[in-house]
């Protein structure tokens, strides 16, 4: 009787290991095409990065962790302290957040916002 417990329980216990788990495929994000010759704008494209639904705002606001990405106060927080337009790659405002960066673990760009910091970085860091 203890062994048909024993196996009953182990059978459901097996089956229910079997089929609960599901696998979930997760394509990760392509980055967007950006054309090089069509200029980044900060104003519209990167400060918004920074700012829509908190983003980066939600602790580097007045007041709260450097750099000061708050809308208006953002450029002058970044360029050039946080700009390295020779090695773009190497510029803190876009490896800091990075989707691969471990300095940063909290919260982190999409791919997509680091490729448009990226670009916007190799078009000389514009105030437009």
């Amino acid at each position: 009787m203890k062994t048909r417990q024993f196996l009953a329980i182990l059978t459901f216990t097996l089956a229910g290991m079997l089929f609960s788990c599901e696998y979930v495929h997760i394509v990760p994000e392509a980055p967007p095409e950006i054309d090089p010759e069509v200029p980044i704008s900060f104003a519209t494209q990167i400060e918004t990065i920074f700012n829509t639904g908190n983003n980066c705002t939600a602790c580097h606001k007045t007041g709260g962790t450097s750099p000061d990405l708050s809308t208006g106060k953002a450029y002058a927080s970044i360029v050039p302290a946080l700009i390295n337009t020779v090695d773009t790659t190497a510029s803190i405002i876009y490896w800091h957040a990075h989707p691969s960066s471990t300095t940063h673990a909290w919260k982190k760009y999409t791919v997509g916002e680091a490729t448009i910091i990226l670009e916007w970085i190799k078009q000389g860091a514009k105030n437009n």
